[in-house]
């Protein structure tokens, strides 16, 4: 489980009757347990870019990683902040989470270390990566891995009971 706890609140506006917030735990072990997430973050010139990518949660925090050349690289270049989002695409059916913070690019090689063993562990040997100049190391290539720490985040039970629960770390 997190270390890090967040203040934690239903909005009875967009709940059932009834319903409860879900506990961070069970949000962390969704975003552990999560193969695919989409990312949002905003163009240099302020237009938004979306894509879907993996990510790993580890020391209470998402892990992404791209290329320096790519798209989402150069936006958190020019401004870190981003989301990522992982979920059930059905409308009643499922719980969808969103995961607001910084984009912190780590470079600590023991740290990445750590990382790449914890992708390989979830996505399997295609995702192996060597450790080197503060990077991932793929084939002939090489990517940044950034840390989200989330800031808020927000889950959303859907079914019966509908629920949207949002967790603020302060």
């Amino acid at each position: 489980m997190s270390s890090r706890q967040p203040r934690t609140e239903l909005d009875d506006r967009y709940s059932s009757v009834g319903a409860t917030a879900t506990p961070w735990s069970d949000a962390v072990r969704q975003l552990r347990a999560a193969e695919l997430f989409w990312i949002s973050s905003v163009r240099p010139d302020g237009r938004p870019h979306v894509t879907p990518l993996p990510a790993v949660w580890l020391d209470d925090a998402l892990h992404f990683c791209t290329g320096p050349g790519e798209r989402k690289a150069r936006n958190v270049a020019a401004n870190p902040e981003v989301v990522l989002t992982t979920g059930v695409n059905l409308w009643d059916k499922g719980h969808d989470l969103v995961v607001e913070g910084a984009a912190v690019r780590i470079t600590d090689e023991e740290r990445l270390r750590r990382l790449a063993t914890a992708w390989e562990e979830k996505y399997g040997s295609f995702w192996h990566y060597e450790v080197r100049d503060g990077c991932f190391h793929h084939g002939a290539g090489h990517a940044y891995v950034f840390e989200v720490a989330p800031r808020t985040a927000f889950g959303f039970g859907k079914g019966e009971p509908f629920s949207q629960t949002r967790w603020r770390f302060e």
